[in-house]
């Protein structure tokens, strides 16, 4: 028992009186059920208040990982706490992939899951797309097994925690690959808005990073997946930009990005922007992003380059990232392709609390969706046009947590259920 003191970036105090670590799945059922509220606390990479709680906060990262391969359904079984990075470099070790991976490798499996976490691909969906089965205690402390064939199961796979507390979570595989990273640089803006998505169908994965300012962004991130022997190559110039002929940082100070400069790897290693072994992106930072229908990419751009003047002093970096559409009922790219938007702010919390709604206004035509684990000023009533499965998850909440040991005051105000 101890106390649960901040989250990852150090902008936010959990207010939970107490932290447990269980040992067991049925230590974890016995404290569920004598506790009136309860919520688990992953790599503390939520930037709001989503994983806090009156109650307890319970920790399942310390557990062993566990993997399980099902090498005849193409599948991995692991502990919810493991770190993809972790989960990532055994895989590739016995021969198999994911299908992607988020910026952060740091970042525990269920909590990336629950959140909608995403990597880029016009053809990828976020990670939660890759999700075959769940095991969760259950507001009634019972353990529950679900998988693609059960018909709620789209509706628990990004479920905010609201479900139940995820002991084990089943993921899609495939056969290993290598991948190689190439960086170009002042990428003109006039030929992201004219050819958008030529541009981000141009790799595997591709994320272009920008301040807002000046007439180029910063740099495009090409990641290409190798046919097995095949190096692969690239052109000196791409849409305008140059290839880089050095390393191109992310962060203030010492570089901790992946591998770049077109040497092929495994995709664990080229996939993240930011080495397992390294500190997880700037580490003093703050982060928004919003999420709008990629086929309105140019005219949200647009608008949000308007701001430009006003939300470059206060930023570390944007990365634009692109998800293809899916049926998860609570996913942020529900239903349409996909633009991620994405903040990487000074911490600088005031500054970000007045540009976060000037940021939404400018979205709001375009019905953007805000990261769930992020910092944004949007309520119930923002959210519940966005998300016409909501009423359904809503009903699913109250069947698997008729005592609302889950609920806390982020699932009030953003999802309307009620504490």
């Amino acid at each position: 028992m101890g106390e649960a003191g901040v989250n990852w970036a150090g902008n936010y105090r959990f207010g939970a009186p107490e932290l447990r670590v269980p040992e067991s799945v049925e230590e974890l059922q016995e404290l569920v059920v004598v506790s009136p509220r309860v919520r688990a606390l992953g790599t503390r990479h939520c930037f709001n208040d989503l994983a806090d709680t009156a109650g307890t906060l319970v920790s399942l990262v310390d557990r062993e990982p566990e993997p399980r391969l099902d090498t005849g359904r193409m599948t991995v079984s692991v502990a919810a706490g493991t770190r993809y990075g972790v989960l990532a470099s055994w895989l590739a070790d016995q021969g198999f992939a994911l299908h992607n991976m988020g910026s952060l490798p740091h970042i525990s499996v269920a909590g990336a899951v629950a959140t909608g976490t995403h990597g880029s691909g016009n053809a990828l969906g976020n990670l939660s797309t890759a999700v075959a089965g769940l095991q969760l205690v259950t507001g009634e402390g019972k353990l529950l097994e679900v998988d693609r064939s059960d018909p709620p199961f789209a509706g628990m796979v990004v479920s905010l925690g609201a479900l139940g507390i995820v002991t084990r979570v089943t993921l899609d595989i495939q056969p290993t690959f290598d991948v190689r990273q190439d960086v170009y640089t002042d990428l003109p803006w006039d030929r992201v808005l004219a050819e958008f998505e030529q541009i981000t169908a141009a790799a595997y994965s591709v994320s272009l990073f920008t301040d807002w300012r000046g007439d180029s962004l910063q740099s495009a991130w090409f990641k290409t997946r190798l046919a097995p022997g095949d190096s692969g190559s690239m052109p000196p110039t791409l849409f305008g930009a140059a290839a880089s002929a050095e390393e191109v940082s992310l962060v203030e100070g010492e570089s901790n990005t992946t591998v770049q400069g077109g040497i092929p790897g495994p995709w664990s290693e080229r996939l993240p922007h930011f080495r397992l072994d390294s500190t997880p992106s700037n580490g003093d930072e703050l982060q928004t992003e919003y999420f709008v229908d990629r086929r309105t990419a140019p005219e949200a751009l647009s608008a949000v380059r308007e701001l430009g003047e006003s939300i470059a002093p206060h930023l570390l970096i944007t990365e634009l990232r692109t998800i293809a559409a899916d049926e998860l009922w609570l996913s942020t790219a529900n239903g349409r392709p996909s633009l991620a938007i994405h903040f990487t702010w000074k911490k600088q919390p005031e500054a970000v609390a007045r540009l976060a709604p000037q940021i939404q206004a400018a979205l709001a035509p375009f019905e953007a969706r805000p990261h769930w684990g992020k910092v944004n000023t949007m309520t119930v009533a923002d959210v519940a046009p966005l998300y016409p499965r909501l009423p359904e998850f809503a009903a699913l909440a109250e069947r698997l947590d008729p005592q609302h040991r889950f609920r806390n005051a982020y699932l009030e105000r953003v999802l309307g259920l009620s504490d």
